[in-house]
């Protein structure tokens, strides 16, 4: 995987990405389309080091990833204040995982993604609606921030010290 290069006083450690990724509920997929840019919300799963998403199967977005697989993921939390944002943005490709469209399939690899999932959004109930199929995006590089981080403050504060 690619190693974040720039801001990396502001870089989340990979026990801070895991953290963030558990608490935070949201992601917006951005994917390839051919008139451009496609970006949508949906829920995720961090598990096992990859993002797990489930998508309907008859999207623009799930047609955009069989032409391209290739995906950008931004997981964020915004605040008030420029000094609270942190994030985390996931490039790689997406794998479809189990049958297309969903119906509950013994897939073994599924197993600990669905029940995930599940627990988070659904009460722990695993639903398989025939609409929904499994993505799992394995990171090529993930790139972090958070601003909360005491360098990225004082680099703040450095900057409206010397603006005119």
């Amino acid at each position: 995987m690619k190693q974040q290069r720039r801001a990396r006083a502001i870089a989340m450690t990979p026990e801070e990405i895991d953290a963030f990724l558990a608490e935070e509920r949201v992601c917006r997929v951005a994917t390839i389309s051919p008139s451009g840019p496609h970006v949508t919300p949906l829920w995720y799963v961090w598990h096992g080091g990859a993002l797990w998403l489930t998508s309907i199967a008859r999207s623009q977005r799930w047609i955009d990833l069989q032409r391209d697989p290739r995906v950008a993921v931004v997981v964020d939390a915004g605040g008030a204040d420029y000094t609270q944002l942190r994030g985390v943005e996931i490039q790689g490709r997406v794998e479809v995982v189990g049958e297309v469209p969903r119906t509950g399939e013994p897939c073994p690899e599924l197993d600990g993604p669905e029940q995930a999932f599940a627990d988070r959004y659904n009460n722990g109930k695993v639903v398989h609606d025939g609409k929904h199929a499994w993505l799992k995006v394995v990171p090529e590089k993930i790139t972090s921030w958070d601003f909360r981080k005491p360098a990225a403050q004082a680099n703040v504060r450095r900057r409206v010290e010397t603006t005119p």
